[in-house]
């Protein structure tokens, strides 16, 4: 079961760009007005920061997954111990983007469809592919996946031309200043910084040495498609609208209409959105299933699937409306973000890194 570096750049691009587009522009258009493209550059920064450690630290212990050189790094206990948030972390998370996508096509496609029959549509499928091929079956979706996401959004920006507007990104940093820029950049870095799952990745690459220039080439990538996106956003609503909007990008592209012939260019961003979220949904029930069996030494990891399947579902259904699934959200930026995305692998990277000098020594 092994990946490519190029599988694990797609694999990266794909799970990353749609989410931080379409959940991440309103709050930071919110915070940084018109100046939300310097956010998202601030934003990159950070997360390209956050890939690079999670990769130097796995690097450490290529040969052995993120479950298995925590224990090597702080030793059996502890190393469990702090394990807990992260399996916490994956099943929450797992369900709240299943919710996350369920309302989104619920309330662009089916909304005369039961919330719980999309839910299960999604899961089925993320469930069967995670099943029958594992990693190597989600790798090579990605790189079907991953180039189909990139010629849509170049033709999202190619049909919006004519209504952009150049002028609505101006002034520059004036109308802001530092600190709304700085928090505006914090909602997407922590999108972004989801490529952290790497650590459970690259024990299964072929060429763990790759690892590097792939993730930082996946995660620049994905940035930059979602600043092109940003800049779209304003360019054609302005500053204040896209503050007002759940979904900024949706909205923006359904106002496309190139000389009336075409229209309804927003189908293409549903199935932009949708197989994104297959991506990193089938991520994350992978690295959720097989890290608990290896937590729990159970030789076959496929039949955690079974039961970490009908968890995701029930957690998936405890969102009352949008504005729950938002407060997570906040969680996850205020708490989750901080710790578990940077404070521990940093922790760990500067542990390891001692230890293992020690070591050579």
């Amino acid at each position: 079961m092994k990946i490519s570096g190029y599988q694990l750049f797609w694999l990266i691009f794909t799970m990353e760009f749609g989410m931080t587009a379409i959940f991440t522009l309103s709050s930071t258009v919110f915070l940084a007005k018109q100046d939300a493209w310097i956010s998202m550059i601030l934003a990159t920064l950070i997360s390209l920061f956050t890939t690079f450690v999670a990769v130097k630290l796995s690097l450490l212990y290529p040969e052995q997954t993120f479950i298995q050189y925590s224990q090597s790094i702080l030793g059996k206990w502890l190393g469990k111990i702090i394990l807990i948030p992260y399996f916490l972390m994956w099943l929450s998370i797992t369900g709240i983007v299943l919710r996350e996508f369920a309302d989104f096509v619920y309330l662009a496609l089916f909304s005369s469809t039961p919330l719980w029959i999309v839910i299960l549509l999604m899961l089925g499928a993320i469930v069967y592919v995670t099943y029958n091929g594992g990693l190597r079956s989600i790798g090579r979706c990605s790189e079907i996946i991953g180039p189909i996401s990139t010629i849509g959004s170049i033709l999202i920006i190619f049909f919006s031309v004519n209504d952009w507007d150049w002028h609505r990104l101006l002034p520059v940093y004036s109308n802001t200043g530092f600190l709304p820029i700085v928090k505006g950049s914090l909602g997407p870095a922590s999108f972004l910084g989801e490529s952290f799952m790497v650590v459970m990745l690259i024990a299964f690459m072929s060429k763990p040495q790759r690892a590097l220039i792939s993730s930082l080439f996946g995660v620049a990538a994905a940035s930059v498609a979602v600043l092109a996106m940003t800049m779209i956003v304003i360019m054609v609503f302005g500053p204040n609208l896209p503050a007002k909007l759940i979904y900024p990008l949706y909205s923006a592209v359904t106002y496309i209409s190139v000389m009336e012939f075409i229209q309804n260019v927003d189908v293409l961003v549903v199935s932009l959105w949708i197989i994104g979220i297959f991506i990193k949904l089938s991520l994350y029930l992978f690295i959720t299933s097989f890290g608990t069996a290896q937590f729990f030494h159970i030789k076959k990891w496929k039949h955690t699937i079974w039961w970490i399947a009908p968890i995701v579902f029930v957690i998936s259904l405890l969102p009352r409306n949008t504005n729950d699934s938002m407060s997570y959200a906040k969680f996850w930026l205020h708490v989750i973000f901080p710790i578990n995305i940077i404070g521990i692998p940093l922790l760990l990277w500067i542990v390891g890194s001692i230890r293992k000098k020690n070591i050579l020594q």
